[in-house]
């Protein structure tokens, strides 16, 4: 991969990971929840999540996703179904003043990653997309694996920054939720944001990726 190429991709990686998406509402809702530095739980499994689909292009699955109506739609409503159940359980979580012997604070961290991971894995448009775009960015005549390997080191550098501060950012708003009114408020936004990323998930077609 020639050095201007690289540089179109490393710019395309920051307006893809600034795209506000699932993987930005489950960062801001495991800062709000654990601060930033237990949040690089979730941020390891949204890296996780995204090498998944950078692998599954490589492998030329993506395709099978672009052309079957059925394996699309099955893993877009596995998608819509993980992504509702999130807002379920952001909506129903117990306000509490804010301290850090909370819950939240003993959450395990693998289960958080794997939590970052299934919201990364489950969004088959993501793969969609990245099918469409990644081939503009390689080169042919020349070895894929490395080239893919560049890829996927440049989206989950640049994913890890953005995902960071999202994080960062919920977990100094985390300061000024004290009160179990201003929690709930918080945990009903998120909801929100999770049952209109599962509702947009919804409305995307095979033939609109």
């Amino acid at each position: 991969m020639s050095w201007h190429v690289w540089l179109a991709f490393f710019g395309a990686s920051w307006v893809i990971s600034l795209s506000p998406g699932a993987g930005a509402i489950a960062s801001m809702s495991s800062g709000l929840a654990v601060g930033l530095r237990r949040g690089y739980w979730n941020i390891l499994g949204l890296q996780l999540g995204l090498l998944l689909q950078i692998g599954i292009v490589a492998a030329g699955v993506g395709a099978i996703l672009a052309n079957s109506t059925a394996a699309f739609s099955i893993i877009k409503w596995l998608g819509v179904a993980y992504l509702v159940y999130l807002g379920v359980r952001q909506w129903r979580s117990a306000p509490s003043e804010v301290t850090t012997d909370s819950e939240a604070a003993r959450r395990s961290g693998p289960m958080m990653m794997v939590r970052g991971f299934l919201v990364n894995a489950s969004n088959p448009k993501a793969v969609v997309f990245m099918l469409a775009v990644l081939p503009q960015f390689l080169d042919p005549n020349a070895p894929l694996v490395p080239q893919y390997l560049i890829i996927a080191a440049t989206m989950c550098a640049v994913d890890v920054v953005v995902m960071t501060g999202y994080t960062g950012l919920a977990a100094r708003v985390l300061r000024l939720m004290r009160s179990p009114k201003q929690q709930r408020t918080t945990n009903r936004v998120f909801a929100g944001l999770f049952f209109g990323a599962a509702g947009f998930l919804s409305s995307i077609g095979r033939a609109a990726a």
